[in-house]
């Protein structure tokens, strides 16, 4: 199904896969990387949403912290702008009232998590969060291809469970202790983890990070360089819904992780 949000613009939504001619070809599944080649044809100026395809998640809704990763390509010379796949990194898109492009909203709510949706649009009218679209002529029309992780509430949480909190005797030499066990998908080397957590620094324990005060839950692909240090060792091996505590001795810091969602290295849940 299509959903259509008030927006400044007339936009063009299609559901189903493009059929070629006037619009880019898309290649590659839902997770990796996308391969975005645009056509010989001229762009339409009119923004069009295009669902390539369809997950089986909970759909997003307004209000929702929404984590993707996105891919953007130039249609004037056929040429890639950025990628958040290159650096693991998913952004956050928050509805909350914010200022957004209506052609964002059109792309990433009331869909599925685990969609992949194309977003082609002059620049003016596709710049968002974590996307500036700077040097760029504002009616030089880009590709943006989302792969929606999915939307969450920006106070989730473990369900029936209290925010997450420091242990009084966590240190930052203490090995991973696990707080409360999960029952989800495991988490493996190198996944996408959806998280909240909590950082506190040593010795004053005063909490100098957390997931809530940046406004919902955060993406990490677990790479050294990508997501915090000791991440990438503390998390794989457990699964979907636990609550893990841990030090950093190298940042001096104590972590509180809750494991809200996986997603392997080939982008599957």
């Amino acid at each position: 199904m299509c959903l259509f949000w008030p927006a400044v613009l007339m936009l063009a939504t299609s559901c189903g896969t493009p059929e070629a001619g006037d619009v880019p070809i898309v290649t590659g599944g839902f997770g990796g990387k996308p391969i975005i080649a645009v056509p010989d044809a001229k762009p339409g100026h009119t923004p069009r949403v295009m669902v390539l395809s369809a997950g089986d998640g909970r759909r997003t809704i307004p209000g929702d912290v929404v984590l993707t990763d996105v891919s953007v390509h130039l249609w004037p010379g056929d040429r890639p702008y950025l990628s958040t796949y290159d650096g693991l990194q998913p952004i956050a898109v928050a509805f909350d009232g914010r200022d957004l492009p209506g052609t964002w909203h059109e792309a990433l709510i009331g869909h599925p998590a685990g969609s992949r949706v194309m977003l082609i649009s002059p620049a003016d009218h596709a710049a968002g969060p974590g996307v500036p679209l700077t040097g760029i002529a504002p009616r030089d029309v880009v590709v943006l291809v989302f792969d929606i992780i999915g939307g969450y509430p920006p106070d989730a949480r473990l369900v029936g469970r209290p925010l997450p909190a420091v242990p009084a005797d966590l240190t930052p030499t203490a090995a991973v202790r696990v707080l409360i066990d999960g029952s989800g998908a495991e988490v493996g080397p190198g996944s996408k983890v959806v998280v909240q957590y909590v950082a506190a620094e040593w010795p004053s324990r005063r909490v100098v990070d957390s997931s809530y005060r940046r406004g919902g839950p955060a993406a990490f692909g677990l790479a050294p360089g990508t997501a915090p240090a000791g991440w990438p060792d503390a998390l794989p091996g457990r699964r979907v819904g636990a609550r893990l505590a841990f030090g950093v001795p190298e940042e001096a810091r104590m972590y509180v992780v809750d494991v809200l969602d996986a997603l392997d290295p080939a982008g599957q849940p």
